[in-house]
């Protein structure tokens, strides 16, 4: 008898998609308020997952659904930072 693992799916906040979590970026507010993209998926803080691409981060921005997940403000500044990280990470 074969047991399948459970595969985790969670949801991109830019286009409501499901997803493997593997395939999805996780967004971590720290317990201090800091924002970063958490790669290793382990970094304690409330997170929010995204797909690996600008544009559903840029959709997560327009709708404000990454500030209502994370529960935080999210300046222009910390969106600059994780679209160029997220542009290092498309290539």
């Amino acid at each position: 008898m074969e047991i399948k693992k459970k595969i985790p799916m969670r949801r991109c906040v830019g286009c409501g998609e499901t997803k493997e979590k593997k395939q999805l970026l996780r967004i971590v507010r720290s317990p201090d308020g800091e924002i970063s993209i958490d790669l290793t998926g382990k970094k304690s803080g409330r997170g929010a997952y995204l797909c690996k691409n600008v544009s559903c981060l840029r959709k997560a921005k327009k709708s404000r659904r990454l500030e209502q997940n994370l529960e935080s403000a999210i300046t222009e500044e910390v969106y600059q930072r994780l679209e160029t990280e997220l542009d290092i990470n498309e290539q």
